[in-house]
């Protein structure tokens, strides 16, 4: 296949799964940067190995797969490093719209949904990774058992064991930031 060829078939059938890659990596990864230097180092493997691609197949699997290896690899490499906080995450909460720097019910608002993404997003970290794996590709990105055995090349029991665990872990962790914050969990404040 000539090289203008094989770019204008890569771009139709990857690149569509480009937003779906980030938002997992960014799941997985918990920063912006990070996520976007691994969705970037994806789509270059994937894009110099796209002649194994078998047409036909689930691309989207494949690519997470492609995904799967690359952070495994960095991980090997460098190890995890501990999350940091950006002024992006908390610039909308230095009152900038505000003169006085007081809160208003928008404000307000913003700050606690914001507190509650990050116990959400926390929790999910919190995950050992192959369980947060396996929760991200069902319940985020929608994947069947199949192709999330695939991605993680596991059999399926694996996948529904490490989903039972995985969701189990995220309701306690859930619940008990719901409690933290002073929000009624199963009849409880």
């Amino acid at each position: 296949m000539a090289a203008p060829e094989r770019q204008r078939e890569f771009e139709e059938v990857a690149l569509v799964h480009l937003d779906a890659l980030y938002r997992t990596a960014h799941r997985l990864t918990g920063h912006r940067e990070e996520a976007e230097e691994l969705v970037q180092d994806t789509f270059l493997k994937a894009y110099r190995a796209f002649h194994q691609f078998q047409e036909g197949t689930n691309c989207r699997a494949w690519l997470y797969k492609i995904l799967r290896n690359t952070l495994a690899t960095r991980h090997e490499k460098r190890g995890r490093e501990p999350g940091g906080v950006s002024l992006e995450d908390v610039e909308p909460f230095l009152g900038a719209d505000d003169p006085d720097l007081g809160m208003n019910a928008d404000t307000y608002e913003r700050m606690l949904g914001r507190v509650l993404e990050d116990d959400v997003r926390d929790a999910l970290m919190d995950l050992p990774e192959p369980y947060r794996m396996a929760v991200i590709l069902a319940d985020l990105e929608s994947l069947s058992y199949k192709e999330i055995a695939d991605i993680l090349e596991v059999p399926i029991g694996t996948v529904m064991s490490r989903l039972f665990r995985g969701r189990r872990a995220l309701r306690g962790r859930l619940g008990e930031a719901a409690r933290r914050h002073g929000l009624d969990v199963g009849g409880r404040v």
